[in-house]
This record gives structure tokens, C-alpha cells and sequence, in this order.
């Protein structure tokens, strides 16, 4: 019979760019009494979102963090939203390029993630942000 089970955590981002979530996620999955699924996370924010990226290599997140600094950059003269500051608009587009929900497989109460994969809060605003980030597993 399938299961569900409904969560949410509490990220503090103190800086932009990614932000490793991923012991939080497997140790929330751990708690549940639901072994094999699918894991939905949904990031409850417009100026924030989820990626699943490199582990291993901090020069891969540096190299997005910049790129995505290069396509959406902080310039007032490029949007007329900036009721934030700066870098409002920039966070809202370096969330829209990028996503707000993720969908990982679970096997054996573990994510079902490759070997260099984990699981980012992608923090796009400069001020210290709290997140919540939204988990859904359903499964048996």
C-alpha cells in the first residue's frame, strides 16, 4: 500500500550562491517509514531555487554561481523591478532559468542519487535568507 509523508526544512543562506542541502534531505528521508518512493522538493521561494549538481568539484558550483552572475547580472539600469534593491530582479530570472521543484527517487530509505550528486539551495539574493524548502514522499 502507498504511503506519503509531508516535511519541510529550514535553510539559513548567509551569502548567495549553492548551498549543500543534502545530508538534511537523506536524513529527513531516513525518519520517514517509507522505503522505496519518489521524493518531491519544492523550494517556497521566488528569489531561490533547487538544483542537483556536483559534489565533488567546489570549482563547479564557482563556475555556475559566475555564470549565472553573467546572465542575470545586478545592474538597476536593466530592469525597472527593483523593489528589493539590486538584486531583486536578477533573482527572480536566475530562479525562473533554473527550478523551484525536484523529483528524486528513493531506494532503500536513501536518495537515489548518483556519486557526484547532491542536492543545492540555490541562494540568488545577498541578504541572509531563510528558505523552506517543501518535501513530499510518497511510496511504500
Amino acid at each position: 500500500m502507498l504511503r506519503q509523508s509531508l516535511g519541510a526544512l529550514h535553510v539559513i543562506a548567509p551569502l548567495p550562491g549553492l548551498h549543500d542541502i543534502s545530508e538534511d534531505v537523506e536524513s529527513w528521508v531516513r525518519e520517514q517509514s517509507i522505503g522505496d518512493g519518489l521524493l518531491t522538493l519544492f523550494c517556497r521561494h521566488t528569489s531561490a531555487s533547487l538544483l542537483i549538481q556536483e559534489n565533488a568539484a567546489p570549482a563547479a558550483r564557482r563556475d555556475l554561481e559566475a555564470y549565472f552572475a553573467r546572465i542575470a547580472p545586478e545592474d538597476r539600469s536593466l530592469y525597472t523591478h527593483n523593489d528589493e534593491g539590486s538584486d531583486d530582479m536578477p533573482a527572480h530570472l536566475r530562479a525562473a532559468l533554473t527550478s523551484t521543484q525536484l523529483s528524486i527517487p528513493v531506494r532503500g530509505r536513501r536518495t537515489a542519487l548518483g556519486t557526484w550528486q547532491g542536492i543545492y539551495l540555490f541562494e540568488h539574493r545577498r541578504e541572509p535568507s531563510r528558505r523552506e524548502i517543501a518535501l513530499h514522499l510518497v511510496g511504500e
